[in-house]
């Protein structure tokens, strides 16, 4: 969940570049931020607790920092509160090996009561500080060899980034259940923890594998396996360009993001329409394989959850195929029962979120097949999935997920009109009229998105809320469960999401005067059931924000504020009433002059449980 940032150069001073690219990941992590920087004849560390600006100032951005090797980290704490002394980078006790850190190592203590045995003396409360002090143990002149016998000692998820004041012209780093990158240039060579700190000085980049170690000099870059045996690597290009991970003058990355969202969709839709017809080439699974898939499991977590509880109702409703949809967390601990014919799901919008890739290791130890819905190429993910989904977002730098929920719906929408019309569940016929309602998905969005106005001006009645509550049946109660997430998230305003005809079964009796709850009535045959709903909240107080269909003009008569969506197949209702209330969130946040992008004890890629 850190932000990892290395360079060893030719000529160019180090620390401008760590800075640099510590900027760009600061969605990663931003309670606190470190560099240490080799200046020749020792190891110079600057530390500080807060955002990145502060220690941008305390070095006068990377001017009073020299050196030509470094490492940089911007820190989500997990161990030991967000101050200087916790920050990353760490030392051992001489201060010639500094370490940063993203992970966690699960035994720490031991290690940690280990090394005091042996005399060593930690300063910080940190997981991370055994590991210099074991590189300081193990290291008799060859870093390699040093690190290698580290990450036979540690436990748990870690990507690395170290340097040695005895080995100036080399970086090293190390990666498990974390990522990591490296790049190289004709001024230097680059590791970092996701790819918008790199896009400035290169679109290729090395994906560092699982349990793989990397020795970095100005010319070359060398991989080894945990065993120190030489592994060949191929290059990746990004298709991203580096105005993609900027602001474009938007004051926040999420909306930026959400202004996105219509032709996010529109470039996950249209590659995998042809002749009219739904073409997943990725699936790899012909008809008659897809046909015999008995049994469909969803797993991610988060927004990515949220978006697999559409897909369920589209998937049954639609293809009539079973489906559970299991938070990751849970399902790799739940002992799942997985049938050899059944089809397992996995989303993830940075490919490395830490649940989502113990569970798809789960799955395939029961024997499942994997498909994966990723937004970043080459990740963890998407590198152990048996097929992938790319969502094809582009960068996503606001911890709130907007376009990637959106880009994974209508992956999800694509997949079950696949294994609709392969069950012989749907006609040709009918699959035209959902293809055609999926391609006017993008300019509808942008309709909803031209009335943002009107939004904000209800947003900033509520910024002094304290409870919301946001109902709905069916796919509408998956819509809210996303909706409510974006307010709590950025806003830190007390929210939940209910199935409203659970109302009745205890929720009710929290709603009191001027309560706002945001009821989502979008599914036809649901319709008048939620407005029985909307009138017994309102009975009680409750002032009522309606979202729903064009031309449910009636529901004024109960609603207190209505937001219309464009007529659509209310399979994909989600992908037009989530809008508003991605709007309704920002606004909310923006209004009480909050950081949007960066919401306290959040970061944008969750690598530890």
């Amino acid at each position: 969940m850190c932000g990892i940032v290395g360079f060893i150069g030719k000529k160019r001073q180090a620390a401008p570049i760590i800075l640099d690219g510590l900027s760009k990941l600061e969605y990663r992590g931003y309670d606190s931020a470190g560099m240490a920087v080799f200046d020749g004849d020792s190891i110079n560390v600057v530390k500080a607790a807060g955002r990145l600006d502060l220690l941008v100032s305390l070095t006068h951005g990377g001017e009073t920092t020299k050196g030509l090797a470094g490492i940089g980290h911007t820190r989500w704490a997990t161990h030991g509160q967000p101050t200087d002394i916790n920050a990353h980078p760490h030392l051992n006790g001489k201060g010639t090996i500094a370490v940063v850190h993203n992970g966690i190592i699960e035994n720490y203590m031991a290690l940690r009561k280990m090394l005091v045995g042996r005399g060593y003396e930690f300063k910080s409360e940190t997981d991370t500080e055994v590991i210099p002090q074991l590189l300081d143990l193990y290291y008799k002149g060859d870093p390699l060899e040093a690190i290698q016998k580290v990450l036979h000692r540690v436990e748990g998820s870690y990507s690395l980034g170290i340097i040695f004041a005895d080995h100036p012209n080399e970086l090293y780093a190390a990666r498990k259940s974390s990522p990591l990158i490296c790049a190289k240039t004709e001024e230097g060579a680059f590791i970092a923890s996701d790819v918008p700190a790199l896009l400035k000085y290169t679109r290729k980049v090395y994906y560092i594998g699982e349990e793989e170690i990397v020795r970095l000099s100005a010319d070359d870059i060398a991989f080894f396996d945990v065993d120190a045996l030489p592994v060949e690597k191929e290059e990746v290009e990004i298709k991203w360009d580096a105005e993609a991970a900027e602001k474009g003058g938007y004051e926040f990355f999420m909306i930026k993001e959400i202004y996105e969202e219509p032709r996010t969709v529109r470039d996950t839709i249209s590659p995998r329409i042809r002749d009219g017809k739904v073409v997943i080439e990725e699936l790899g699974l012909s008809d008659e394989e897809i046909a015999e898939v008995s049994r469909i499991h969803i797993v991610a977590c988060g927004s990515a959850y949220h978006a697999g509880v559409t897909g369920k109702y589209v998937f049954e409703g639609m293809a009539r195929i079973g489906v559970d949809v299991d938070i990751a967390s849970e399902f790799r601990y739940r002992k799942p029962i997985i049938g050899e014919k059944d089809l397992v799901i996995v989303i993830s919008q940075s490919g490395e979120t830490a649940d989502t890739l113990e569970a798809l290791r789960v799955s395939h130890q029961c024997g499942a097949t994997v498909l994966a819905i990723v937004n970043v190429v080459g990740s963890s993910i998407a590198r152990e999935a048996d097929k992938v989904m790319y969502t094809w977002a582009g960068p996503e730098i606001s911890v709130a997920t907007t376009k990637a929920y959106s880009a994974q719906l209508v992956s999800l929408y694509l997949l079950a009109i696949k294994f609709a019309l392969c069950r012989k569940q749907i006609t040709e016929e009918q699959a035209a009229g959902y293809i055609n309602d999926l391609k006017k998905l993008p300019e509808q969005i942008e309709l909803l998105l031209g009335g943002k106005e009107r939004l904000q001006r209800f947003a900033n009645r509520y910024i002094a809320a304290t409870d919301v509550f946001f109902i709905g049946r069916g796919i509408d109660y998956a819509i809210s469960l996303e909706g409510s997430l974006k307010l709590k998230e950025i806003s830190y305003v007390h929210s939940e999401a209910y199935a409203a005809g659970e109302l009745k079964h205890g929720t009710i009796s929290l709603i009191e005067e001027g309560t706002l709850v945001v009821a989502v009535a979008t599914q036809k045959e649901l319709y008048a059931k939620t407005v029985s709903n909307i009138v017994e909240v309102k009975a009680r107080g409750a002032f009522v924000l309606a979202v729903t269909n064009v031309g449910n003009t009636d529901i004024e008569t109960n609603a207190d504020y209505v937001i219309y969506i464009p007529e659509t197949n209310s399979y994909f209702a989600n992908s037009l009433a989530i809008i508003p209330l991605q709007l309704f969130g920002y606004y909310v946040s923006l209004g009480k002059g909050f950081d949007v992008d960066h919401p306290r004890n959040l970061a944008k890629s969750v690598t530890v449980e």
